[in-house]
């Protein structure tokens, strides 16, 4: 991959990051009153609220994804580090080297982003509990993304 079209890959996935990090923060906070929740809280939420928590799962969710296959990957090509035959662990430790992210940390992230990918129907404690926990990492995400970015536009210019 030239340096040209991994620049262009890596600069598309960092607008989608920003994307997928605003919604998500921003459904957050129009949620804010409500968190932590209980499960009484979750079975009465409104319509507009039960949105906004299915837009702040789904953005942490696409959020992670977006970094972990797109971006960590499109700052080694940018590197000019081979990718190939690499896995996905041997790419998050060198993200980690790169003090872009903790792999231990990342690892309990996408945990929890399998865990609230299954639907608990008529479990609203572990949907509460499930989403207490994403709530509170919000931050933690949003982070690794913004330390990503800058890093790229420090050591890249992109």
């Amino acid at each position: 991959m030239t340096d040209q079209v991994a620049m262009h890959a890596v600069r598309e996935k960092l607008a989608e990051c920003a994307m997928h990090e605003k919604r998500m923060l921003t459904a957050a906070a129009q949620l804010s009153s409500r968190f932590p929740l209980t499960a009484d809280v979750f079975a009465h939420l409104d319509d507009i609220e039960s949105s906004f928590v299915d837009q702040m799962v789904y953005r942490f969710s696409k959020l992670q994804d977006t970094l972990g296959e797109k971006i960590f990957s499109g700052i080694l090509k940018l590197a000019q580090e081979d990718v190939k035959g690499k896995t996905f662990l041997d790419i998050l430790h060198r993200m980690e080297e790169l003090d872009l992210v903790k792999a231990d940390s990342w690892l309990a992230l996408r945990e929890l982003r399998n865990e609230i990918a299954h639907e608990y129907a008529g479990d609203d404690e572990k949907t509460v509990l499930a989403l207490n926990s994403v709530y509170t990492r919000l931050d933690e995400l949003a982070g690794i993304y913004r330390r990503a970015a800058a890093f790229i536009a420090d050591r890249f210019g992109v």
